[in-house]
């Protein structure tokens, strides 16, 4: 149980997940570290075909990746993508979950 203003919730807190650090390998796929200490690889060629995300084609721009505050960013910020989708669909390769 935990309390937040004043309210009481009986599960325990969700802990915020954010991208620590991002690498882009081959095939549209992006090696993830995320806050939990875990490391996941998150397959991004089956979203490549929405129009939010179609830039990321582009293998030069899909590279430029970037962390902007824990979120995952691609042309200064105009394309990203929820860090809380790369973990659940992420598939984890190491971290604290391995050991």
């Amino acid at each position: 149980m935990y309390i937040i203003d004043g309210i009481a919730y009986a599960s325990d807190p969700t802990p915020v997940i954010r991208v620590r650090s991002v690498r882009p390998l081959d095939d549209y796929k992006l090696w993830l570290r995320f806050t939990t200490g875990e490391i996941k690889i998150f397959d991004f060629s089956p979203l490549l075909d929405k129009p939010c995300f179609l830039p990321l084609k582009d293998k030069i721009v899909f590279d430029s990746v970037y962390v902007d505050y824990g979120c995952t960013v691609w042309n200064d910020g105009d394309i990203d993508i929820s860090p809380s989708f790369l973990y659940d669909k992420g598939v984890l390769i190491g971290g604290i979950e391995s050991a």
